[in-house]
């Protein structure tokens, strides 16, 4: 499987929980009610995160739809974009059984990608979240 895309982003999580507190941005709209409920909840389900655990959470998936939409960039290198740079309530950010982040695609992105595989790793410590994804065809 060629790779035909890569991104990587980092976010300042103080930064992003100031941006998410304020009404009609971008941070605030762009994530699912099961984003939301993952952010919540502890990895192992166990519990509850803290709001800044939280916080981390959600920029976590912030960088991941960041990265998406720049390794969806490169791969369309030469040709213009099909759709606008407000994708990002359509890319969706899950964990599997184990707690693996994986990227569900809804709405034209999907439509536009459905052929693509899409591989995803994301991190948080402290003040930072980082995501890379690459796509491959």
């Amino acid at each position: 499987m060629p790779v035909i895309g890569t991104g990587i982003d980092l976010v300042d999580v103080p930064g992003f929980a100031e941006q998410h507190r304020r009404p009609g941005t971008r941070a605030g709209s762009a994530f699912t009610a099961a984003e939301r409920r993952d952010a919540r909840s502890s990895p192992s389900g166990s519990g509850r995160r803290t709001p800044d655990q939280e916080m981390a959470s959600l920029a976590a998936r912030w960088a991941v739809k960041e990265a998406f939409i720049k390794a969806w960039s490169e791969s369309l290198w030469g040709t213009p974009p099909p759709l606008g740079e407000h994708v990002h309530d359509q890319i969706e950010v899950i964990r599997d059984a184990w707690g693996r982040p994986r990227i569900r695609l809804h709405g034209e992105v999907a439509k536009h990608l459905e052929d693509v595989t899409v591989h995803v790793s994301l991190s948080h410590d402290g003040p930072a979240a980082i995501a890379m994804v690459t796509l491959s065809s």
